[in-house]
């Protein structure tokens, strides 16, 4: 696993040591080895976790005219070795990067939809003075870039900071994607926070030539269901997929472990690895320990099944929790408010003591239907054949119910089911995991409803669950779920590989029949069929359990101070975006414990302590009108 980066100068020598300091600034992805490479064109530089082939592998590394930098794995990168010798292709190392390389070089941007992986990277050709960068299928991996209106240059790299890096480049919030972080608790690609910088989508390459830039899909997830799948043949194609998938994610030259939370998802990784592991696994968990909601009893039972050296941290308010928190303004990068960020970080920095790759379990909820969410969608179409005015009555109710400290209570699930009934059904889906909405947001920034502007509407001829699974593998996956994941471990050099996510299974979930996804009130009817017999029954019949911290309880207790401090009234009035009496309504309403608004005040809070770290500025025009949901400066297909 490494990290990128780089930028064009064209007509113009570069900043002595920019590409250097930049790549230093990285070194927390990568620090086996660093490297530059330089031309009056281009700026690369990289950083390198030894993985595969530990001796050999430096990046920036060339051949054939062309550079590349490269962060990821290809799994399959030895049957394309095989493929290209037999086309006159030789190598000097057993290492992926190298594969890609001269795959490139072969076949150019065809090349990337024969890789299998999670992968980024960007090829140099000097003769052509051409840039290319690209991004694994789901988006595993991360890639930002800018392309400055009036400037011919292009910027990119793993993470915001190297484009940051750059002093001549603006550092404003964007006004639409603030509105719709505040709603969604993510910035859905391809924007992000900041104007004019913006993310590669998954599946996506981008071509720079001459100042000009170019980009097309060479792979995208369609949804066409197969009716001639019953549950065996499904669950046979399953095992079989599932098998070969953690099989490859097991590859690795350094120590490998397995992330357990007692759940379907990654024990369900966890009977794959064992099966084909050749030694004892080593397994890693978080507890909470005391609290309604710890996972303890299940990963330890879990554990003991497949007699894996276990490890496990204790997350509690004893813990130094101000200062992890603050330390995610520097390495989220891009701010998200999914609270579970805070026990990945605690997750990965346990597990990099020990092993230096793990596997885990994202991607089963979006691929085969594991969020309560799903179920939201089907209870709310329910609900709106009531009408309005009493829908609009019990949710007024529910909002006077007693407040729970469950880290999600009734009380919580309840309020959202009935507000989200008074939505139409895609902005309802948006809303089950995001927190203020359309009127909230307007009340915290007068804002244009740029958070709302132009959903996407995915095809539904594949039915209602596919269309919101459609919609959760383009946003939700990838710009929150594996953003965090990415972030959270490669703060502590530890590279996470997600077996599920083999665009294989991607492509077999998406032709599954509903009903095998979600049966009566049954998520992953189709995985956890799977698992019969094979995973403790306790393991199989438990409910879904978010991974995060109990965030209401905790902001009214041991994390009150520094959420008080962060959002302070001086603070939030000198910010020039937010509005204090909205934002100090809603800190009062949950102190007071008239509501739960503890994930809307997390998001807050993450946003103001990201933005005093990069001394981020406020909009230019906070009346700037709202762009679409997926318009790019790049041309992305809408």
């Amino acid at each position: 696993m490494c990290g990128i980066a780089g930028f064009t100068h064209v007509g113009r020598a570069p900043a002595p040591g920019r590409i250097q300091a930049i790549t230093e600034a990285l070194r927390h992805r990568g620090p086996d080895q660093q490297g530059v490479w330089e031309s009056a064109h281009v700026s690369l530089g990289a950083v390198r976790l030894k993985i595969i082939d530990l001796e050999h592998g430096t990046q920036p590394m060339s051949c054939g005219g062309a550079v590349i930098v490269y962060n990821g794995e290809v799994y399959n990168h030895d049957e394309l070795r095989r493929e290209l010798e037999e086309l006159g292709h030789r190598f000097e190392s057993r290492c992926d990067t190298e594969v890609v390389l001269h795959a490139f070089l072969e076949w150019d941007v065809a090349a990337f939809a024969r890789l299998r992986g999670m992968y980024a990277a960007a090829l140099w050709t000097e003769a052509e003075r051409r840039l290319v960068l690209v991004r694994d299928r789901m988006g595993i991996k991360p890639l930002y870039f800018a392309h400055p209106a009036g400037s011919r240059d292009l910027y990119f790299g793993s993470e915001l900071k190297t484009i940051l890096a750059h002093p001549h480049l603006a550092r404003c919030l964007d006004p639409a994607a603030l509105d719709r972080y505040l709603a969604l608790n993510y910035s859905p690609g391809p924007h992000t926070l900041i104007e004019g910088i913006e993310k590669l989508p998954p599946g996506h390459w981008l071509e720079w030539r001459d100042g000009k830039l170019t980009t097309d899909a060479y792979w995208q997830p369609h949804f066409e269901v197969d009716r001639t799948l019953d549950l065996n043949s499904a669950k046979e194609e399953l095992d079989r997929l599932l098998r070969a998938s953690v099989r490859e994610h097991l590859v690795a030259d350094v120590p490998l472990g397995v992330w357990s939370s007692g759940g379907l998802d990654s024990s369900t990784i966890l009977h794959y690895a064992a099966e084909s592991a050749t030694g004892r696994l080593k397994t890693f968990s978080v507890s909470f320990r005391g609290r309604e909601f710890d996972e303890s009893e299940y990963f330890r039972e879990v554990a003991q099944r497949y007699q894996t050296d276990h490890h496990e941290f204790d997350l509690n308010p004893e813990q130094d929790l101000t200062g992890a928190i603050e330390r995610l303004g520097t390495y989220s990068d891009e701010p998200s408010a999914d609270a579970g960020a805070l026990p990945v970080w605690f997750l990965s920095k346990m597990c990099r003591r020990e092993v230096t790759v793990a596997l885990s379990g994202e991607g089963a909820d979006e691929l085969f239907g594991g969020y309560n969410t799903y179920l939201a969608d089907r209870y709310a179409r329910w609900l709106r054949h009531l009408p309005v005015a009493l829908r609009r009555t019990a949710a007024g109710l529910a909002h006077r119910a007693p407040v729970s400290d469950r880290k999600i209570g009734l009380d919580y699930k309840l309020t959202r089911m009935l507000d989200g009934s008074l939505l139409n059904p895609v902005e309802a889906h948006f809303f089950w995991n995001g927190t203020f909405t359309r009127e909230q947001v307007r009340e915290l920034r007068e804002s244009p409803d740029g958070a709302w502007a132009d959903l996407p509407a995915p095809d539904a001829s594949a039915g209602e669950l596919n269309r919101f699974l459609e919609l959760d593998q383009m946003y939700y996956l990838p710009d929150d779920i594996l953003n965090k994941c990415d972030r959270m471990s490669m703060a502590h050099s530890l590279e996470v590989r997600p077996p599920f996510l083999d665009h294989r299974i991607v492509e077999f979930a998406a032709t599954l029949p509903e009903h095998l996804k979600i049966k009566g009130g049954t998520l992953k009817f189709l995985l956890r069929e799977l698992m019969k017999g094979r995973l403790p029954a306790t393991v199989l019949k438990r409910p879904k359990e978010g991974f995060d911290i109990p965030t209401h309880a905790w902001l009214r207790t041991i994390l009150r101070p520094l959420l008080l401090d962060t959002l302070s009234e001086r603070s939030v009035r000198d910010s020039g975006f937010l509005r204090w009496d909205a934002v100090n309504r809603t800190i009062q309403t949950h102190l007071e414990r008239r509501a739960n608004l503890g994930y809307h005040l997390w998001g807050l809070l993450i946003l103001f302590l990201w933005m005093k770290r990069w001394n981020i500025q406020a909009p230019a025009s906070a009346e700037r009108a709202a762009v679409p949901f997926t318009s790019s400066s790049a041309g992305y297909p809408a």
